[in-house]
């Protein structure tokens, strides 16, 4: 019989004063965002996604820029239940999402990488972001979607749906940027098409931002 060995390490000399463990981090974290962010202004279902995306930031004013579409939570948690893929338009959203929190091991889909986007974005004159869009085919109808990184992606999709294509049902839309990034925020919030979803209005937004926010619609919690 083989005994395992261990390596002998010693922790460093402490020097600072700082919490260190792991579960009173986590707790005194969510505390510390639900005493100093304003939350009132949201549907209450949404209130623990909107923490959750301030937890990734560090940014607590975050939620003053947030707008949720009422429907949004019931409507995401419904098609991930339900077996609903979800579609982001950066791979760092995808790598982001927690799989053991999908309720259906949900394939989670990133087409930025495929070989027709080069070729479809420079024959349509756009980015390839918002060429990728256009590779989610028929998938896309009842599913949900995560834009955090690029403001064409969102416009491309949104006119997608309004050339009669298949319609998600819930869009996580808080692509980052100076440019259109604001106007594609308010073309989602605006949308005619009964498509539920959540923004950050403004420059804001990110992939971080954009994953946080599916994780929490993945799996109800208490934070």
């Amino acid at each position: 019989m083989t005994t395992e060995v261990r390596p002998t390490l010693a922790p460093p000399t402490p020097r600072y004063d700082y919490v260190r463990d792991g579960q009173e981090i986590y707790r005194r974290s969510f505390a510390t965002i639900r005493s100093e962010a304003r939350l009132d202004h949201l549907p209450e279902d949404a209130r623990v996604v909107a923490v959750r995306m301030v937890h990734a930031s560090g940014d607590v004013d975050l939620t003053e820029h947030i707008a949720v579409h009422p429907r949004l939570v019931a409507s995401a948690r419904a098609a991930l239940q339900g077996g609903a893929p979800i579609f982001a338009d950066a791979q760092m959203i995808a790598s982001g999402i927690t799989r053991a929190r999908l309720p259906r091991d949900n394939d989670v889909v990133c087409t930025l990488r495929d070989g027709r986007v080069p070729h479809l974005a420079r024959d349509w004159g756009t980015t390839r972001s918002a060429a990728a869009v256009s590779l989610w085919d028929e998938r896309l109808e009842g599913a949900v979607v995560a834009i955090g990184n690029a403001p064409t992606a969102l416009f491309h999709l949104l006119e997608t749906v309004a050339d009669g294509g298949p319609r998600p049902a819930a869009v996580v839309g808080i692509p980052v940027g100076f440019i259109g990034s604001a106007e594609s925020k308010n073309a989602l919030a605006e949308n005619p098409y009964d498509i539920p979803w959540l923004v950050v209005h403004g420059r804001r937004g990110g992939s971080a931002l954009a994953a946080s926010a599916v994780n929490a619609l993945a799996r109800e919690d208490e934070l």
